[in-house]
């Protein structure tokens, strides 16, 4: 199952099980906060590094990068899906229409714009001192993946439909170790990004509820960009 969590959820060279059954996708959500550690780690190391040679703008960027290319973009095309569908003015099975249409609408790429500016800039603003904020952006926002899955769906099948279908309630308690272990170990920084980013997971799911009746895939992808953004930006501002 950890196998099957590095390979959904990054581009790492790890291999996915041979054998993939219906519902794998949820069994393997306990070992998602884990991938976003070591997601978190690498873009952090690359942070570092180029922080030894460029100035903070290019180091912002260049950690961007690395997020956006160990992660093959995955939670960035939900986002813009759902800035597509969500906003709108319609029924929720138009919504829902917008949202499977590979095409990208003015409001998704306005979404996706916005969003890539805010992280490039919170990781641009962020220091040796607050850099380990950044692994508890990664790992808090692929644990509130675990939570979101419990709720109802908005449509039968997809990603939504088969990571709902393996999950594990059991699975929430276990993974929450590393992304509210980190917050502990953050100080009050960590406690209130981790409070900012619960209460960033809530609006999104609360905002997805009214307008199209649940969850899917695409909001997972929305979901964890807004909390890892809020984290970050909590961290870059060096707040509590």
């Amino acid at each position: 199952m950890l196998r099957l969590a590095f390979s959904l959820l990054t581009t790492l060279p790890i291999p996915a099980p041979a054998t993939w059954n219906p519902g794998d996708s949820g069994r393997a959500a306990g070992w998602y906060p884990l991938v976003g550690l070591v997601v978190g780690l690498l873009v952090a190391g690359v942070h570092w590094l180029a922080g030894l040679v460029f100035p903070p703008l290019v180091t912002g960027a260049l950690a961007l990068i690395a997020w956006v290319a160990l992660t093959g973009g995955l939670h960035l095309d939900g986002l813009a899906d759902c800035a597509d569908g969500l906003l709108y003015p319609g029924a929720p099975e138009k919504r829902l229409e917008i949202m499977r249409d590979p095409r990208l609408g003015a409001f998704g790429g306005i979404g996706l714009g916005l969003a890539l500016i805010l992280k490039f800039s919170a990781l641009a603003s962020l220091t040796p001192a607050t850099l380990p904020g950044l692994l508890l952006a990664a790992s808090l926002a692929r644990w509130c993946i675990l939570p979101a899955g419990l709720l109802p769906l908005a449509k039968p099948g997809g990603m939504g439909a088969d990571f709902a279908a393996g999950l594990r309630k059991i699975s929430l308690l276990w993974g929450a170790l590393i992304p509210f272990g980190l917050a502990l170990a953050l100080g009050w920084s960590g406690l209130l990004a981790l409070a900012l980013g619960l209460l960033t997971a809530f609006g999104v799911l609360t905002l997805a509820k009214n307008r199209i009746g649940g969850v899917t895939g695409d909001v997972f992808g929305l979901l964890v960009e807004s909390v890892e953004i809020v984290v970050l930006m909590v961290f870059s501002a060096g707040l509590g």
